[in-house]
């Protein structure tokens, strides 16, 4: 018999992932070969850090940076993040509106931890990443935006109205996670406008209404698609918004482990002090190469130029692949791709049988493109989407060029044998 344990432990959902996860690694380890398309990191084989982060880290270690690092993080790398985000973004912060963490993750979390109380009203997009596993966390009020194709995904200004009044936090995250897909300026400027409203609405005494606005992907976008922010769009937007980045995406450095927030100076103080009691610091080592690597234009130039041009050729050839088996006349789509490492793929095979076997949901679907076309891809319904979604997150992060015509070849094959 189980010990009785929290509320919150007793009622946490588990990750469709991971589960996804396990049992892909229990196909591999009985010999399958799977192309795994639903991990959002890289194959360090064949998307490594750049060398110049590399050696620094290296030199970092070798130099004894091995002891703990200030809970904001070092002045050094604030100053280098308020650098990069001026000549990049032309956004003005300074080191003191700039906390460094261990990622993006203990961010958005102490984020949470400072501004949401029970019962707060937190308004998020679905599919998105982990914000109905942070507003259960939090015990706060899920006000849920069911988003659709025909708006690439994205929350509206139409959509966020109806549950703006009193709320405490907005989750938006653009280029997202897991449709790759962006907000362009007019909708993010929409929904900025509205936020402003609504504060300006609220007494001095009521708490605003913050935007968490995770732009962990910003520097992956691809073709004439453009990154905007709520601040360069409207300066009001300064006072109501978190931004959540790092080095994560940026530069294929996910288990490197630093990123970093920056907003509104008594917000960032609080999340300070909760991130001080958890320690989810970055490695001392880490931030002292950051800091030292950020400040390389020209190489980033290059990284950035050469690693966006491998992520869209890989986006783009599995996108032509599948709307030509899509022309052909399978119930199958896709999103062109925009940024980030993702492309958003539609499996509309409910009700198909395979050898007088109907796939009766959307997760037979799953089971089937895993199982017959060796096909491993996340379903949105991971994410907060309805169960009956047809879409599916696929990521580019591990893909090898030599495999996009194999496991195209491999769905045709699956699809064919669908009556």
């Amino acid at each position: 018999m189980m010990e009785k344990l929290s509320t919150l432990a007793e009622t946490m959902v588990g990750s469709e992932i991971v589960r996804l996860g396990n049992e892909i690694n229990e196909r591999k380890r009985k010999g399958e070969h799977i192309y795994n398309f639903t991990i959002g990191d890289f194959d360090p084989s064949v998307f490594p850090i750049p060398v110049a982060l590399e050696e620094l880290i290296i030199e970092s270690y070798k130099h004894h940076h091995t002891n703990y690092p200030p809970a904001d993080g070092i002045f050094e790398l604030r100053e280098a993040v308020a650098s990069f985000i001026k000549e990049w973004e032309h956004l003005e912060y300074s080191p003191s509106e700039i906390l460094i963490a261990s990622g993006g993750r203990p961010l958005i979390y102490t984020l949470f931890k400072t501004v949401v109380d029970d019962n707060d009203k937190v308004i998020y997009a679905v599919p998105s990443w982990n914000n109905n596993h942070y507003t259960n966390l939090h015990k706060g009020q899920h006000c849920i935006i069911e988003t659709s194709p025909e708006n690439n995904f994205m929350p509206t200004a139409e959509d966020i109205a109806v549950n703006i009044k009193d709320a405490t936090l907005l989750c938006l995250c653009t280029p997202q996670n897991p449709t790759g897909t962006t907000l362009n300026k007019n909708a993010l400027s929409a929904i900025c406008k509205l936020v402003i409203e609504e504060n300006n609405r609220r007494k001095s005494d009521e708490k605003k209404l913050y935007v968490m606005f995770d732009q962990m992907y910003w520097t992956l976008t691809y073709g004439n698609i453009h990154h905007y922010n709520p601040v360069s769009l409207h300066a009001e937007m300064k006072e109501y918004t978190i931004f959540i980045d790092g080095i994560s995406k940026a530069f294929a450095a996910t288990g490197v482990r630093v990123g970093w927030a920056f907003g509104p100076k008594a917000v960032l103080a609080k999340m300070k002090a909760f991130l001080s009691h958890i320690g989810a610091w970055a490695p001392m080592a880490e931030q002292k190469a950051t800091a030292k690597f950020l400040m390389q234009k020209d190489i980033l130039k290059k990284h950035f130029s050469a690693f966006k041009a491998e992520l869209e050729l890989r986006l783009n050839k599995i996108y032509d692949g599948l709307i030509e088996l899509k022309n052909i006349g399978h119930d199958i789509d896709a999103i062109a791709p925009q940024a980030a490492i993702y492309l958003t793929v539609s499996f509309n095979l409910v009700g198909k049988k395979s050898n007088g076997v109907e796939l009766k949901t959307q997760e037979d679907v799953t089971e089937y493109l895993l199982g017959k076309a060796h096909l491993a891809i996340v379903p949105f319904y991971a994410f907060g989407a309805e169960k009956h979604s047809p879409w599916y997150r696929l990521s580019v992060g591990t893909c090898k060029l030599n495999d996009i015509p194999l496991f195209l070849h491999q769905l045709k094959e699956a699809l064919n044998d669908l009556q």
